[in-house]
């Protein structure tokens, strides 16, 4: 259920299936708007007022600065703003770097080529405003520009880590977290499986549970099985190197044509601090190639129906590739939504829903994602800045309940599959659905990630349409001209076009190309035709974050645990929390007293970081991970409130912590300024040609002559 007030995305029932995405009811946000078109070129210089004849660009420069005869004069007198001696100003392309692009280059290039921006397939010396990597942020060594991939986001999506951080925000908020499967992490957790399921069996007999296994870092649906009792587990493969999630299995899934099936959402994470999410108004709907039946020992092992990955069911003989975007094994989701509209869903609630899953799922992946970015960018050092298309598998239920299966850090951006031609004998097929969807979300992502669109608010041409100028324009320095003085008595109040510098010239003469003379108009409208985002549709990405941030902010008390953690970790870079940190968070925040000794807390950090550097995870430095941290968190907010629930204990002491640490940063900020003030008093105190010296020095200077010194001082000052 999701949370009042959010308005999501709309599918109404319609007459036909709709031929492509959804788009919900509601009409593009300004800042998602494709920006006016190009008048002035960024970094192109003007032609140098004493160039050689025969020089490059002399050419044209003849022909466009009034060389011509009759109306040729006048029009070149009223070319773009742009155009400077007389050559025309040319966009400044995007560069973009797809040397590591992999399976998503083709997806890549399409995008690309409908832009109209400069790809460079091979790389390039110099730095790009783009990387596009295919696997993860560490694929090329980038210092500046933007990289489509977070460091971290591939560990931190992984089957284990995901389940924790969601495990996490359950122990918090148990009913806001119940989206997602209640999940067991082997080989640590197996007496605990074991353990619970004979207890809910005991405590409900015809339960029958059914368990899905997934290997931690399987994907493609690779490993994954169904048991049907935790005896039933795979020892034999060596399960401490390859540790597993095992989730209560969804048996009662929602079925079309008999037909279990999934989506894919493709969620754009676009900033992390301030953070900012988006939601593709489309995605996909990836079905099981035989008729659905609930799990039982006959059919446990029959994947084409229970496992709705596309990279198993395409091997099946009954799937099906449609050039239709309503029909075969993969389809957009959209079609999806008529389907379920016509049958009187509530698509609204269900968009609220899925809206409200991402948004929690993404607050309880941020956290850990934070403490990896700050390890490989560290602040105040130079770097990249980061964005990354994730991928969502959303399973609904039969009561249309929306449940999270996992997040893809690298979802298949392909848009072709092979067909078999002979035996052994393949060649690439286009698939027509997953360049619909795909192409408009790399593409649409790109245009949100425009490095040049501020630049280009900020410094070239605004067009405003259907606008009567005032009869002045007024700085805050200068009156320029009245437009009478300028423009034909006729053409007063033209309202078609009107183009004003957005910084205004210094000087009133330059002013007298920024207005377009009527005939001018037609050359305007052919500049917006040329220009590709004219042409593109609106964006297919809705943003969902921060425009909800205000239903979901009480979530983020681990967010805040993390800023704590990242504050004492000390050494730019690292990852985990010293004993000398961890002491440090406890005397700065005030923790201690004389029921909880500085003994006491070197217990508990001992306690709680040697229990979890024993579950296996990253060993290559010692001390407190992020996940230990929380536990040690929780564990002071149990002790330190008694009698609240979980997530109030932890709300407090968050309180609590930050207004230590706001007053400690107070006194420092107070002590810095005296020491600044202090030195610049003894700076100022000095007039030229004397050389005071400080009084702290006075008793070893001879008495006489610091009176003397003393009365020159004086005299030079009256």
């Amino acid at each position: 259920m999701g949370p009042p007030g959010i308005e999501p995305e709309s599918c109404s029932p319609a007459q036909e299936p709709p031929a492509s995405p959804a788009p919900p009811a509601e009409e593009p946000e300004p800042s998602e708007a494709a920006p006016a078109p190009q008048q002035e070129a960024e970094g192109v210089p003007p032609v140098a007022q004493g160039s050689r004849p025969g020089g490059p660009g002399s050419k044209g420069q003849a022909k466009r600065c009034g060389a011509g005869k009759g109306s040729r004069g006048k029009r070149g007198s009223t070319r773009r703003a742009g155009e400077e001696g007389g050559r025309p100003a040319r966009r400044a392309h995007v560069t973009v770097d797809s040397s590591k692009a992999k399976t998503s280059l083709e997806a890549l290039k399409i995008s690309l080529r409908q832009l109209r921006w400069k790809e460079f397939p091979f790389g390039r010396r110099l730095p790009c405003d783009i990387y596009w990597h295919g696997v993860s942020f560490h694929d090329n060594d980038i210092f500046s520009g933007q990289v489509n991939k977070f460091p971290g986001m591939t560990e931190m999506v992984r089957k284990i880590t995901l389940s924790r951080a969601v495990r996490t925000m359950q122990d918090l908020f148990p009913e806001e977290y119940n989206f997602y499967p209640q999940s067991w992490i082997l080989p640590e957790e197996f007496p605990l499986f074991v353990a619970e399921v004979r207890m809910m069996k005991e405590s409900d007999p015809p339960w029958k549970p059914t368990f899905i296994v997934k290997p931690d870092g399987g994907c493609q649906g690779d490993g994954i099985y169904l048991i049907k009792d935790p005896s039933d587990i795979r020892l034999a493969g060596n399960l401490q190197s390859r540790p597993v999630v095992v989730q209560e299995y969804i048996s009662k899934p929602l079925l079309i044509d008999k037909l279990k099936f999934d989506i894919r959402l493709y969620v754009l994470l676009k900033s992390l601090e301030p953070l900012e999410i988006y939601i593709a108004k489309d995605g996909l709907s990836r079905f099981c190639t035989e008729p659905y039946r609930e799990p039982t020992l006959k059919n446990l092992h029959q994947v084409f129906m229970h496992l709705t990955n596309y990279s198993l069911n395409i091997h099946s003989g009954n799937f099906i590739h449609s050039d239709n975007v309503n029909t075969g094994s993969k389809r957009t989701f959209s079609s999806v939504l008529y389907r379920l509209s016509s049958k009187g869903v509530d698509i609204k609630k269900l968009w609220s829903d899925i809206i409200s899953l991402v948004i929690k799922t993404v607050l309880a992946l941020t956290p850990e994602l934070k403490v990896y970015y700050q390890s490989d960018i560290p602040a105040g050092k130079p770097g990249p800045t980061c964005f990354q298309i994730l991928g969502f598998d959303i399973l609904l239920m039969k009561n249309l309940k929306p449940v999270l299966l996992e997040v893809n850090a690298n979802p298949s951006m392909r848009i072709e599959h092979e067909q078999e031609l002979s035996p052994g004998v393949f060649e690439n097929v286009p698939s027509p659905v997953d360049e619909e969807i795909k192409v408009a979300v790399i593409r649409d992502t790109l245009r949100l990630m425009d490095p040049h669109k501020k630049k280009r608010k900020d410094n070239h041409l605004c067009i405003l349409f259907n606008f009567n100028l005032p009869d002045t324009c007024m700085d805050s320095k200068q009156r320029f001209p009245p437009v009478s003085s300028r423009l034909p008595q006729s053409n007063l109040q033209f309202s078609k076009f009107a183009i004003v510098r957005s910084q205004l010239s210094e000087n009133s003469s330059d002013t007298k190309d920024d207005l377009l003379e009527p005939g001018s108009t037609d050359q305007l409208e052919h500049d917006i035709s040329k220009n590709p985002e004219a042409s593109l549709p609106s964006l297919c990405l809705k943003q969902v974050f921060p425009k909800y941030a205000k239903q979901f902010n009480y979530l983020r008390l681990v967010d805040r645990m993390a800023a704590l953690f990242i504050r004492f970790l000390g050494v730019k870079g690292t990852m985990k929390l010293g004993p000398t940190g961890f002491r440090t968070f406890i005397r700065n925040c005030k923790l201690s007293n004389s029921s909880f000794s500085m003994a006491s807390v070197d217990i508990l950090y001992i306690d709680i970081t040697r229990r979890w550097n024993s579950m296996g995870l990253d060993q290559r430095e010692s001390g407190m991970c992020l996940q230990a941290f929380v536990e040690a968190f929780f564990c002071l907010a149990q002790r330190r409130y008694k009698s609240l629930p979980l997530h109030e204990q932890v709300a407090s002491l968050i309180d609590f912590c930050e207004y230590h640490l706001a007053i400690l940063d107070e006194k420092r900020l107070v002590c810095s300024r005296g020491i600044t003030e202090r030195r610049a008093a003894l700076v100022t105190c000095q007039p030229d040609g004397l050389h005071l010296t400080p009084a702290t020095h006075a008793p070893l200077l001879n008495r006489m002559t610091a009176a003397n010194k003393l009365t020159d001082y004086r005299n030079y000052r009256s």
